[in-house]
């Protein structure tokens, strides 16, 4: 069951389970207009297409019952931090209670055998040393977004250390970056608007740095770790690129440039401060390359320049661009 499945990493998780020969079911709300999802026809793909809200309990078991799933991915979120500014009950509704609500319908399924819950590098408190989080550092988070999600990863990591639901692990990643995301208010969407419309891009943290990570790396390392789950495995995992890949807001705007050959006017927002962020945001996977084999196999210019492919392309024409890009990153995992 791929919770959020009409979602951009949704989207995504479907295509990639479709080549991998899985039977694909999923729950979501209804996808924005001109989503991946719809732009891609992904619909066609589902063994069931339920489109429920993880808020409602009830909902969320009867889809349970109904696509009896063996394993469950959760990515289902508001997953925006602004927005979580904007709405911080339906962020704290959907993040925590929406979570539980999973957790318990795996429980009451027999067919589940294994479940991962997707949280994000986020729930980390921020400590203010500017090094790699690992697992075992202290949650928290300083706005709704943030503070939700470290409550859903506390709330997971309750339920599978007392085994009061299937077993499962939790998996934390951020800034994950693709082609065909038009969400509202992150980075490559909006630069690529700005380009389509020449207008002004509005950079809310120029000098904030992340780990820019392609949306296949993310996704393969989390099948790596429900492989684990399947055989004793459980914790919590941190999924993300190595050093090479950490560039500040300018610098990916910089390099996104240069790939369209198109000067992009920039502009700081105003309104930073209101809705703050970490400066500085980075991962430590030491572990998932240890006991996993996991790492990122797409390098940072790559996985921006793969990020804007597909720019301006027609619904077939972005699928086909999606599924060229799977079958490219087979060959990446095969040279390993």
């Amino acid at each position: 069951m791929d919770a959020g499945h009409t979602g951009f990493k949704g989207s995504w998780l479907t295509l990639l389970l479709k080549s991998r020969g899985h039977e694909v079911s999923g729950l979501a709300l209804d996808p924005p207009a001109g989503s991946l999802f719809d732009r891609a026809h992904l619909a066609s793909d589902l063994t069931h297409d339920f489109r429920a809200d993880v808020r409602d309990c009830d909902s969320v078991l009867r889809s349970f019952r109904k696509a009896q799933p063996d394993v469950v991915i959760h990515m289902a979120a508001q997953a925006l931090v602004r927005e979580g500014y904007r709405d911080p009950i339906g962020t704290y509704e959907t993040n925590v209670n929406g979570t539980l609500h999973v957790l318990q319908a795996s429980d009451a399924t027999d067919s589940v055998t294994s479940q991962l819950i997707v949280t994000t590098d986020k729930v980390y408190r921020d400590d203010g040393l500017r090094r790699p989080y690992v697992e075992s550092d202290p949650l928290g988070g300083k706005d709704p977004y943030s503070a939700s999600k470290a409550m859903a990863d506390i709330l997971a990591q309750e339920y599978f250390r007392n085994e009061r639901t299937k077993p499962g692990a939790i998996a934390r990643a951020g800034n994950v970056i693709g082609a065909g995301d038009y969400s509202k208010e992150r980075l490559i969407p909006d630069l690529i608007r700005a380009s389509q419309t020449r207008q002004t891009l509005i950079l809310r943290y120029p000098e904030a740095v992340r780990p820019w990570q392609h949306v296949l790396d993310c996704l393969n390392g989390y099948l790596e770790l429900v492989g684990h789950v399947s055989t004793g495995g459980f914790g919590e995992w941190n999924f993300g690129p190595g050093p090479q890949s950490l560039a500040s807001v300018s610098d990916v705007v910089q390099i996104s440039s240069e790939l369209l050959r198109n000067e992009i006017d920039t502009v700081v927002s105003q309104d930073a401060e209101a809705f703050a962020e970490e400066e500085y945001l980075v991962l430590d996977s030491s572990l998932a390359k240890k006991n996993l084999g996991w790492e990122g196999k797409i390098d940072f210019r790559h996985a921006v320049s793969w990020a804007l492919r597909g720019l301006g392309s027609g619904p077939g024409d972005l699928r086909g661009e999606i599924e060229l890009q799977i079958s490219d990153f087979v060959g990446f995992l095969a040279a390993r």
